[in-house]
């Protein structure tokens, strides 16, 4: 347990970088254990990168990073952190599935930064296990694996397992991880290195509020707004959306109007499709389940809508790219 390691030094982590990480979560998750060492003079962390293959391999923004070994390579390691990112949904690579499987049967702790939670659940080492994901993925990893405990926590700390939901929130969990190992004064310390002025803790919210996010104040306004967001399946009629705020039907169609420059159908209907894209890009499940996951009746519709907003259909979507010549000579 994360609890039990107080007060350790030298303790060994490997940073498994799958193609594609957030260089965001991965610098936040590094970078603080770096500057806890040279606050206290110890070397409380020792750290190392660590590819499947041992190659070379880019985050999302296109730096690379050159690993110091291949993830057969490696010694013992106390904990194992799967940095991952763009397309984690489609990593799969039964060795390094394995190979996670062996390090944790030989005491190694887990952690997954932003979309590793994937790579996890994929690996089978989240059976059980409280875990988060960037709120982007919560959607579609609950429908890939509907046993798993997944919450929209900022991070989960769960016995031997620590999931994150990426970007600046792996500076709050490393934080937290430190205040358990070597206390609060050091946390502190190490947060304001780096002009961190308020450490969010595991409940605070991943996402701006709707007040803040749509720049809307109108009290009964958001309370439908957030309705919207929580019956995506199962869309609520005007009418049941202006009851439970007590107005009429009208008064809602102005004010969406008003404040949020759209027909009050419009916004759903665009509110749908967009965590509909969600899932036809980060799942493989089937195009009519994912139109009835997001409240459409027929597939037909659900096409004819998705094509409309985004100017492609579905299926083209999810096609994969081609390979162009440039990008081939590249590899």
């Amino acid at each position: 347990m994360f609890e039990g390691k107080t007060g350790a030094e030298n303790v060994d982590i490997g940073f498994l970088l799958v193609p594609d990480y957030s260089m965001m979560s991965f610098s936040a998750a590094s970078e603080q254990r770096r500057a806890a060492n040279r606050l206290t003079g110890r070397t409380l962390y020792r750290w190392h990168f660590l590819t499947p293959d041992g190659a070379p391999t880019y985050a999302s923004n296109g730096i690379q990073i050159i690993p110091e070994a291949s993830i057969g390579e490696i010694g013992p390691l106390d904990l194992i952190v799967v940095c991952a990112g763009l397309d984690a949904e489609n990593f799969d690579d039964t060795q390094t599935f394995a190979w996670l499987r062996h390090r944790v049967r030989h005491g190694a702790e887990l952690g997954a930064i932003c979309t590793g939670t994937t790579i996890l659940a994929q690996a089978g080492l989240l059976d059980g296990y409280v875990c988060t994901v960037h709120w982007e993925n919560l959607s579609s990893l609950s429908e890939r694996f509907p046993m798993l405990e997944l919450t929209g926590q900022l991070f989960e700390i769960d016995r031997d397992r620590f999931t994150c939901s990426g970007g600046t929130a792996a500076l709050d969990l490393v934080l937290h991880l430190i205040a358990l190992q070597h206390g609060h004064d050091l946390a502190t310390a190490v947060s304001e290195q780096y002009l961190h002025t308020h450490i969010r803790g595991a409940n605070d919210p991943q996402r701006m509020e709707l007040r803040e996010r749509l720049r809307v104040s109108h009290p009964k306004l958001l309370t439908v707004l957030a309705l919207m967001e929580d019956n995506l399946e199962e869309p609520m009629s005007r009418q049941d959306l202006a009851g439970a705020v007590s107005i009429s039907t009208r008064h809602l169609e102005r004010l969406f109007r008003n404040y949020v420059g759209q027909s009050v159908g419009r916004y759903y209907l665009n509110l749908r499709l967009k965590r509909a894209r969600l899932l036809v890009l980060q799942t493989s499940m089937p195009i009519f389940e994912i139109a009835v996951a997001c409240g459409f009746k027929t597939a037909s519709h659900f096409s004819r809508a998705y094509r409309a907003y985004f100017e492609t259909s579905p299926r083209a979507e999810r096609a994969p790219a081609p390979i162009h010549a440039d990008a081939a000579n590249l590899a």
